[in-house]
C-alpha cells in the first residue's frame, strides 16, 4: 500500500514538473507580468514611496502577516521546551 502510494505522489510530482515553463525564459510570466506592475504602479496603488515595503505590506500583506505568525509561534515553542527541559533536569539534581 504504502509502495503504490508513493509511487502515485511520484507520478503527480512528475506531471507537475512537465508542466512547468523551462528556467530563465523571458517569456515567462513571472518575468513579465508581475514586476511591471510593482514598479510601475505600486506607487499608484498602495500610496508608497518604498518599493520593498510596498510589496511586502500592501500586494503580500497576508503572506508576510502568516509568516510572521509561524516565527513568532515557533520561537514560543522552542522557548516551551528549553524551559521544561531546564525546570526537569534542576528538580532531577535535588
Amino acid at each position: 500500500m504504502s509502495f503504490i502510494l508513493v509511487a502515485l505522489i511520484f507520478f503527480m510530482l512528475m506531471l507537475a514538473v512537465t508542466e512547468m515553463p523551462t528556467y530563465g525564459n523571458p517569456d515567462n510570466p513571472p518575468f513579465n507580468l508581475v514586476w511591471e506592475r510593482y514598479v510601475y504602479q505600486g506607487v499608484e496603488e498602495s500610496g508608497g514611496i518604498n518599493l520593498v515595503s510596498n510589496v511586502l505590506l500592501d500586494y503580500r500583506g497576508y503572506d508576510t502577516l502568516m509568516e510572521s505568525t509561524v516565527l513568532f509561534v515557533t520561537v514560543v515553542a522552542v522557548m516551551l521546551v528549553w524551559g521544561t527541559s531546564s525546570t526537569r533536569s534542576k528538580k532531577e539534581k535535588k
